[in-house]
């Protein structure tokens, strides 16, 4: 009943390398500079974020007791349409 499948090791494909033009060169360092910062500020507002939590369960701050809304109670406002005549 129990099939076992056992696939057999693909030969690995010769590697190919690629030359870059002169232009190519300083264009891949500076996508990989601005990965590399792009990560770094992703990091630092995470642990900015990260400190901002410890601070308010070191504050005992509870959360929001009832649920938040984005729509206020009661009925919506009217709206008024502006007519252009051109």
């Amino acid at each position: 009943m129990s099939e076992q499948i056992t696939e057999s090791p693909k030969s690995p494909e010769p590697l190919v390398l690629e030359e870059f033009s002169g232009l190519q060169i300083p264009y891949e360092v500076i996508k990989g500079v601005g990965v590399s910062l792009g990560l770094t500020l992703f990091w630092i507002l995470e642990k900015f974020r990260d400190g901002i939590f410890h601070l308010l369960d070191r504050m005992n701050i509870k959360p929001r007791v009832r649920r938040a809304s984005a729509f206020p109670p009661g009925r919506a406002p009217r709206k008024r349409h502006i007519a252009l005549h051109g």
